[in-house]
């Protein structure tokens, strides 16, 4: 039997919806009239369609965990010529952190809660159970893929997967139009100063790897700060860990690019209210 139309039926018997890749990442359609792209769609797009038939068979929503569609006279063919095996993370209640380097596994390892890891031909690719809103470059070659998104599958990993965490969701926010305005205070401490999470210097990271995404940023600087104040408030802001000091930080690393203390005081607050801390 094809290794990878074995490497599906196993995935789709566990609920884990699947598709053929082409060579380059590439999806197949998953009907007769789309098969090779005679239907003049997107195959190679995220998203389905336009399309002459009625069915969802574009992309990610090519994705099925139906036996029938999978082992179909259609997809025959696709299986023999698959370069891999890709699947719909958001469909399986999953969200990939898609790291592509060695820097952002840094940037991975500091900030994020560990989980389930499994290796690429480039970084790595972490696993959260839970599905969220997908986007690319969240920050420096990190993406973030689950809902309306395929990722190809490269073996179960290593490790437990952990609940999806808040500080990942808020990779993909963008900061609200209205400012509401708000006094900038430092959470209550409710662990005694101390960050349960790990140690103080995964504190002490965290806030360094947020200095360095805001000093990095070359475009749309009161988004990145924004996004980043989100981030280190989603990981820390109810501990009671953050201290004024680590403030001063961040707000030191904003005005370094050119934002002023007001624009830090309202993107601190908004994050703040966001979370209702």
């Amino acid at each position: 039997m094809n290794n990878h139309l074995h490497t599906a039926r196993n995935l789709a018997a566990r609920s884990v919806p699947v598709l053929p890749l082409r060579a380059g990442k590439v999806p197949f359609g998953n009907c007769p009239a789309c098969a090779d792209s005679a239907c003049g769609g997107r195959p190679n797009m995220k998203t389905p369609g336009p399309c002459l038939c009625p069915y969802p068979c574009h992309g990610w929503a090519a994705a099925t965990t139906d036996p029938g569609i999978i082992n179909s006279p259609t997809w025959a063919r696709a299986w023999r010529d698959a370069a891999g095996v890709a699947y719909h993370p958001g469909g399986a209640r999953l969200t990939v952190v898609d790291l592509d380097n060695a820097e952002a596994i840094a940037w991975a390892r500091a900030s994020l809660p560990a989980t389930r890891t499994v290796p690429t031909t480039r970084g790595q690719h972490w696993l959260y159970q839970g599905a969220m809103q997908s986007a690319n470059a969240v920050r420096p070659d990190v993406d973030i893929k689950s809902s309306m998104q395929y990722a190809r599958w490269l073996g179960p990993g290593i490790g437990s997967i952990a609940p999806l965490p808040d500080v990942v969701r808020a990779l993909t926010l963008k900061e609200p139009a209205t400012i509401r305005p708000a006094a900038v205070t430092v959470p209550s401490p409710t662990g005694g100063g101390r960050c349960p999470h790990r140690t103080s210097t995964y504190l002490d990271r965290g806030i360094a790897m947020a200095e360095q995404r805001i000093a990095a940023a070359s475009r749309a600087v009161h988004a990145t700060v924004y996004r980043t104040f989100l981030a280190v408030l989603s990981t820390h802001g109810r501990c009671g860990c953050l201290t004024e000091a680590h403030t001063a930080r961040l707000f030191t690393a904003a005005q370094a690019k050119g934002e002023s203390p007001r624009h830090c005081t309202d993107a601190w607050a908004n994050a703040l209210t966001r979370l209702g801390l």
